[in-house]
């Protein structure tokens, strides 16, 4: 009987060990996707005129000091058709909108401005 309880717990074990091993290796390649394939994803509020913005940024960092480790950047905030600003953070605000219905375009972008290829466009109506 402690044979059989003894084996129930070794083997317990190496299943929780041999699963382990396989999640830590499924984590480490999606990382990597995200470090190689940056991806945007926009949270907006509006409240008045004005515009709240939350960004979720992968793969690329906003922190200057990451420059060895991987990827970094800045949003450019297109408003309109126009660049308005480029900003070092993923929450910002866009302020003093006219009324009106306004197209609001981020574009990520290296230190140099040249573009990674990731954009994310939304609308915006700021009532009157």
């Amino acid at each position: 009987m402690k044979k059989y309880i003894k084996l129930t717990i070794l083997s317990i074990f190496l299943v929780g060990i041999l699963s382990g091993f396989q999640k830590s290796t499924v984590l480490a390649k999606v990382s990597d996707y995200s470090e190689k394939s940056p991806s945007l994803y926009v949270q907006t509020k509006t409240k008045g005129n004005n515009v709240f913005v939350e960004c979720i940024l992968t793969g690329v960092s906003f922190r200057q000091s990451d420059q060895q480790d991987r990827k970094v950047g800045k949003l450019v905030i297109w408003l309109d058709g126009k660049k308005t600003k480029e900003v070092n953070s993923a929450a910002f605000i866009i302020k003093g909108l006219p009324p009106g219905e306004h197209t609001v375009k981020l574009e990520v972008v290296d230190l140099k401005n040249v573009p990674y290829g990731v954009t994310q466009e939304f609308l915006v109506n700021i009532p009157k």
